[in-house]
């Protein structure tokens, strides 16, 4: 009885190419996903132009930001693109670290992708156009334009702050951190 099930957790364990090979691949997907968005707003819409959706509290509206969150730090490209690739080989590594393990790393590995992948989508932008293509516009609140990529680093890290901090201790930081031993 106890080794079916150990079968049972082994088949659900991937191979040594999927473990990095499907998280490269959701990268690859969701990036797609913010750039074909930013593309279609930039296609069909005028600079500064709105579109409600439900008026008076979403609406599309296509804006070119050279910083970020509420217009801080506008035209300060190169700082964003030397802080963007420590970052996205800061989680790359923790991903590495942590590819064979179970449990609550599971989640941490998918926070990872999207942190990684909005990371590389806003970063694009930057290189290709000198600013970010922003379009989601909630008006219910007092909250700047965004787009895909933010929701992905920005959830992304909240969550991973969050399971960070009531989730996991000491022994869990240090597998993320420390080399992996083979």
């Amino acid at each position: 009885m106890n080794s079916s099930k150990h079968e049972k957790k082994t088949s659900r364990v991937l191979t040594p190419p999927a473990r990095y090979i499907i998280p490269i691949l959701a990268v690859c997907v969701l990036i797609f996903l913010d750039q074909f968005t930013k593309y279609l707003i930039t296609d069909s819409f005028a600079l500064g132009e709105t579109r409600p959706v439900i008026k008076d509290i979403f609406h599309l509206t296509y804006i070119q930001n050279a910083g970020m969150a509420w217009g801080l730090f506008q035209g300060k490209r190169f700082f964003f693109l030397l802080f963007t690739i420590p970052v996205v080989l800061l989680f790359s590594y923790m991903y590495y670290n942590i590819a064979t393990l179970s449990g609550k790393f599971g989640l941490i590995r998918v926070l990872i992708v999207c942190v990684v992948a909005g990371a590389i989508g806003n970063m694009i932008d930057r290189i290709r156009l000198a600013y970010v293509v922003d379009f989601l516009d909630f008006r219910l609140i007092n909250f700047p334009v965004f787009n895909v990529a933010d929701i992905l680093v920005t959830c992304g890290l909240i969550l991973f702050f969050v399971v960070a901090l009531f989730f996991m201790n000491n022994e869990d930081f240090d597998k993320m951190f420390k080399p992996r031993r083979k």
